[in-house]
């Protein structure tokens, strides 16, 4: 008699167990969704600010189209990348970032446009934003290192295998040149 009751408590507390990791399982991947969500809504503000930025610097740097275009067709492709696609979404960040720092470096050739009052007020408000970019996606990563130990780990493993749970990419840099440290010389 004693036996079936020990093995209705081992199969009561795998049952128990698996639906315990189960649902962590479920609650991480939501929050790295929702990690997501957020840095995608700073960058949708973001979209938003650079055709501003990129029409003040045509008024004062007219021929440096090529850079302008860059810009445009980094945002373009960015915004068009659906937010489930993480992958594309963050090598298509990556390129904003390189274009808006090409951007930034014809504005510094540029005196009056660094004095133009639209351009200093985009800047900063792009500054805000990128800062906000930042905050999400130190979040984010944070988020996705602990689903990614979750579903890496065993025994939790074992259930993220049988329910097709798997890895979360972590926002990275992309471009060798932006890791190396900056130079400051008088």
């Amino acid at each position: 008699m004693l036996i079936p009751i020990i093995i209705i408590a081992v199969v009561v507390i795998i049952l128990i167990w698996l639906v315990a990791t189960r649902n962590s399982l479920v609650g991480l991947s939501n929050q790295v969704d929702e990690a997501f969500s957020t840095m995608d809504v700073y960058l949708k503000k973001r979209y938003d600010l650079i055709p501003n930025l990129v029409e003040t610097v045509k008024g004062y740097a007219s021929h440096e189209k090529e850079t302008l275009q860059r810009v445009v067709a980094a945002r373009n492709a960015a915004a068009a990348t659906p937010s489930s696609d993480l992958d594309s979404k963050i090598k298509g960040e990556n390129q904003i970032d390189q274009a808006l720092t090409h951007l930034f470096a014809i504005a510094e050739a540029y005196p009056d446009l660094k004095a133009n009052t639209n351009f200093i007020d985009l800047q900063n408000q792009l500054k805000l934003v990128e800062d906000d970019i930042a905050n999400a996606r130190k979040y984010y990563n944070g988020t996705v290192r602990n689903f990614n130990n979750r579903v890496q780990m065993f025994p939790s493993n074992l259930i993220a295998g049988m329910f097709h749970y798997t890895t979360k990419p972590f926002y990275e840099v992309s471009n060798a040149a932006e890791r190396e440290n900056v130079r400051v010389q008088f």
